[in-house]
């Protein structure tokens, strides 16, 4: 028991889903079994959310990690002062929603860093709230770890179905995605699909690498991102030692995927990865940063605030996320210990 790795789980925006989805997937004994949960919220939001669970549940509000007693059958929230937190609706944006989302996941880095978590699991924020809060330097989560652990060289990754879909681009307009799609961009996300082939043990190495243009630009007739940028960029990896191939045209690469051709697929922009993904497993998949010292899952949904506090809200992604989190976590205690 004393080897379960510590998972602090951050409620996210307190107006939406978040707290409900935390909640039910901690009924579920499994998790205190394979290891530690920490949420990261608000106490009374918390028990609020109980209601919604068949199981009896506690909460337990406590100061510090030591205090902590990981133990199936009560929650423990590690307490976080927000003012006006105790007022906010569901289902309703505000500052204070985003200022108590932003400090849940900036308590959890400083966790992280200090080695007194292993690895943190995500709930949704919502980006206009922590924009309102005056955090509009971040786009969401990815943001916000790259810059509190000075990662330069970091990438979004969905997994769902046994698929690592790794993306170029994200938060951004989908005229700055194609800016974005450089050469050097391209060569360091293969590094980082490179590094996630080795840190998850994955059977199969071969990277796909998308192109940008529908057909992947049928040599240059429909763009020349591909020639200019891409394939120079998989080339360059190619002659590392990397199996890599590229690119495969956007509309046939998740059905060979999907085939067993490929684990590992590099994506050039949002909904390139996010819409196939979402249509292969809608509430099974999990939003993961990769690149950064510190393990980082989330659920691949948003705060849902049309539905928060009713006690609909499904804990499907928040599992996935979990289970994720602590598979990285195991992961990274035995290579430690070699």
């Amino acid at each position: 028991m004393e080897n379960r790795p510590v998972i602090g789980i951050t409620m996210g925006d307190p107006a939406g889903i978040g707290a409900e989805v935390t909640v039910k997937a901690l009924s579920n004994k499994d998790y205190y079994r394979k290891a530690a949960p920490l949420v990261l919220g608000d106490a009374e939001r918390i028990q609020q959310s109980l209601k919604f669970v068949a199981t009896p549940l506690k909460v337990r509000e406590i100061g510090d990690v030591s205090e902590a007693k990981f133990e199936y059958g009560t929650i423990d929230v590690l307490r976080q002062q927000i003012p006006g937190i105790r007022e906010v609706a569901y289902g309703q944006l505000s500052a204070v929603a985003g200022t108590a989302a932003v400090a849940y996941v900036l308590k959890a880095i400083e966790l992280a860093q200090g080695h007194k978590i292993d690895a943190v699991c995500t709930a949704p924020l919502n980006k206009e709230a922590i924009h309102l809060a005056g955090y509009k330097q971040y786009s969401g989560h990815t943001e916000i770890f790259a810059d509190k652990t000075n990662t330069k060289d970091y990438a979004m990754m969905l997994v769902v179905n046994g698929l690592h879909v790794i993306h170029v681009s994200t938060h951004c307009s989908l005229r700055q995605a194609c800016d974005r799609a450089t050469q050097a961009r391209v060569q360091t996300v293969i590094g980082l699909a490179r590094d996630v082939v080795w840190d998850y043990g994955l059977a199969n190495p071969l990277i796909a690498v998308a192109g940008l243009n529908p057909h992947s630009g049928e040599n240059g007739a429909f763009g020349t991102e591909e020639i200019e940028h891409i394939i120079p960029a998989i080339e360059a990896a190619q002659a590392e030692g990397v199996r890599i191939v590229g690119p495969v045209p956007p509309d046939s690469l998740f059905v060979r995927a999907l085939k067993g051709e490929y684990q590992v697929l590099i994506v050039m922009y949002h909904d390139q990865g996010h819409i196939p993904v979402k249509v292969i497993g809608f509430d099974k998949g999990v939003n993961t940063s990769i690149g950064m010292p510190v393990i980082r899952t989330s659920v691949d949904h948003g705060t849902a605030f049309e539905i928060a506090g009713k006690g609909i809200a499904s804990s499907v992604s928040m599992e996935a996320a979990l289970d994720l989190a602590i598979e990285l976590a195991l992961k990274r205690q035995q290579r430690q210990r070699l």
